[in-house]
């Protein structure tokens, strides 16, 4: 029988360390998800659409949804809280704080209780030895769950179109995640000619669509309306959806919100009615006890009392349902 070596021969110290396929390290129950059917635990990938198409506002919508365990987009559950980075290379400090003040504001959070970080240097240049390494300490100091880029033309001096000079950035931040444990989502544009597949839409080398383990895509609709488009390596993606900037009559408060089909809807207007109730009851009840008020059939309560507790605006104890705090 042949010797199988898993660490380093004998007399080869620089062998590569191996695991049996048995015991390579086992993903936990519900693990996979940093936010459930958006993005992964340790993903890395792209948020790419066309100019305008409220890129930025996502990812920031995303980092606020990982710092607080809030839903993102008041509907995707938080699988893994924790702390976030951003770095917004085309919109001055005032304009970031600006535009998390808002989403928090919506979502009736405090930002300064939030663990949620933003890189504050002018320019930040991947392509850079000096500026990776900076990169890795800050990395290795915070460790954040999610890091957000934002976008990826200000962040090298690189020819996109060429493989070799975008493989290099692109191995540089999958070192980073690997190293670090973090989930990155860099904003990137699409190019100027329409592609079916919105991944080779992207500016730039093919390896940028080929890269991402998880990638969103945003596409502007007519009346103000964007579509949403999710795509997964490990995950099926669901359907897209859309979108669009809200604000209060003023103008402040800007958040993304789903445009709600006739499905979400009825789901939605469900959902707003329990809550309504279990409120106005002051206290715990039983899901029996939310049909007779609602006079709603048994299925159709069961289906939005499971999107609400997915999106962690009711508990279940033992004594019933319960607004969470």
């Amino acid at each position: 029988m042949a010797l199988v070596i898993h660490g380093p021969h004998p007399d080869h110290d620089d062998g590569l360390p191996v695991l049996r396929a048995f015991d390579l390290p086992v993903l936990e129950p519900g693990g996979h998800w940093l936010v459930r059917d958006v993005w992964g635990q340790q993903a890395v990938g792209f948020c790419g659409g066309q100019p305008k198409s409220a890129k930025s506002w996502l990812g920031l919508d995303i980092a606020v949804s990982v710092a607080s365990g809030t839903p993102c987009l008041d509907h995707f559950a938080v699988e893994d809280r924790g702390p976030a980075l951003v770095y917004l290379a085309e919109d001055a400090l005032p304009r970031v704080r600006e535009r998390l003040s808002a989403i928090c504001a919506h979502r009736g959070l405090d930002l300064a209780a939030l663990d949620l970080d933003v890189i504050t240097v002018p320019v930040l240049r991947l392509d850079l030895k000096a500026d990776q390494q900076r990169l890795d300490a800050t990395l290795a100091r915070l460790r954040p769950k999610l890091l957000v880029l934002d976008p990826l033309v200000r962040l090298h001096r690189l020819d996109e179109d060429s493989s070799a000079d975008i493989s290099a950035l692109l191995g540089f931040l999958r070192e980073m995640q690997r190293r670090h444990a973090v989930a990155i989502l860099i904003v990137h544009h699409f190019g100027k000619r329409v592609r079916a597949d919105l991944g080779q839409a992207l500016r730039g080398s093919s390896d940028l669509h080929a890269f991402g383990d998880d990638n969103a895509y945003l596409t502007r609709l007519t009346g103000g309306r964007l579509r949403l488009t999710l795509e997964h390596r490990s995950a099926p993606a669901g359907e897209p959806f859309e979108l669009r900037l809200a604000a209060r009559q003023d103008g402040s408060v800007t958040h993304l919100e789903i445009v709600a089909s006739e499905t979400r809807a009825s789901a939605a207007t469900l959902g707003d009615q329990i809550l309504t109730v279990l409120r106005a009851g002051g206290g715990r009840l039983q899901r029996a006890e939310l049909r007779a008020r609602l006079r709603v059939n048994n299925e159709r309560l069961g289906e939005a009392l499971a999107e609400l507790e997915k999106t962690r605006r009711v508990t279940r104890t033992p004594d019933g349902y319960a607004p969470s705090t």
